[in-house]
């Protein structure tokens, strides 16, 4: 027996009466999707504007050779910013010399060398280390790094720029090495069996085969690693002992230092609005934001880079 089916002429508009309401819904996750992005660019714009304007007056002000003298004496109308960028870079290098090649040793020992069930504990607690708040990373160098310091390396005080170094890469390292293992676990598995086909062993699996395959997204990490270093203030103006001098001593990492993110933190609700020294402040934001968007900008780049390679390999 033979059953014919009559085509149902209610169905087409069913079916459009099913797909005009998701259109409508992406249609408006797309639209909000964008409105966020754009808004995003001009969220960043309008702080660029604003530290434009803000900062504009002090260079009518006051001259470019005060601006960019080597001492920094507010009371007395000498703004030198120098010492405070110098600080800056100073404990920023400490920062990354001592993070970068403990972050990817630990990224490697969890990517690679670790066995399943300690990487599901490593992993969450690394995570738990980006949370806790710079106020309390920087009582810890108070308490406890700072006399440490001081007493092991007979110095007359504690708070130099190698204790700002100290805790500002242990707020480095949780950035640094989930990144970088992130990348490292996204290098092909055939990758390593042909490396142990070859007859390599996991060491030089490891260091020859999967670390430069991973390069892009490890640079990546670095230089996030980087921005998350420069932009730090709480911690850094709790141990550095902020004084402004210019740190070109062979020991200067052993000295206090100022950076210019704890100058603007602890004179901004000091100064008064409208004068040369409040506009001069915003002048040491302008250039902390320019050094910010550099390193943010080269980690974007090595980040496209990095896409458009692995786009290339599943083509092929």
């Amino acid at each position: 027996m033979t059953v014919h089916l009559e085509p149902d002429s209610n169905i087409p508009n069913q079916r459009l009466a099913k797909q005009l309401p998701v259109h409508w819904r992406e249609f408006a996750i797309e639209s909000l999707i964008r409105v966020a992005g754009v808004s995003t660019i001009g969220f960043v714009a309008l702080i660029l504007a604003f530290l434009l304007l803000e900062g504009a007056p002090a260079f009518w002000q006051t001259s470019w050779r005060v601006l960019l003298g080597q001492r920094w004496y507010p009371i007395f109308g000498i703004y030198g910013i120098l010492p405070l960028v110098l600080g800056s870079l100073l404990v920023t290098a400490g920062a990354v010399v001592i993070a970068v090649p403990l972050g990817l040793a630990t990224a490697i020992f969890v990517a690679e060398i670790a066995p399943r069930w300690l990487r599901e504990i490593l992993k969450p607690l690394i995570e738990v280390i980006a949370g806790v708040p710079s106020v309390v990373l920087g009582f810890l160098g108070m308490v406890a790094v700072a006399p440490l310091i001081r007493q092991e390396l007979g110095i007359p005080t504690g708070l130099t720029a190698l204790t700002g170094s100290l805790m500002l890469a242990y707020m480095a390292l949780p950035t640094i090495i989930t990144i970088a293992e992130d990348a490292l676990d996204a290098v092909p598995t055939t990758y390593r069996d042909g490396a142990y086909a070859l007859g390599a062993t996991q060491w030089q699996t490891i260091w020859r085969v999967i670390v430069p395959a991973a390069r892009s997204g490890i640079l990546v990490a670095i230089m996030l690693g980087i921005g998350r270093v420069v932009g730090e203030t709480m911690a850094v103006m709790m141990v550095t002992g902020n004084a402004a001098r210019m740190p070109m001593e062979l020991d200067a990492i052993l000295r206090p230092v100022r950076t210019m993110t704890a100058t603007i933190a602890a004179e901004m609700g000091e100064v008064a609005r409208g004068s040369t020294h409040y506009h001069v402040l915003f002048v040491i934001g302008l250039v902390l934001f320019v050094l910010t968007f550099i390193v943010n900008a080269i980690a974007s780049l090595l980040t496209i880079g990095a896409r458009e390679r692995r786009g290339g390999r599943l083509m092929r």
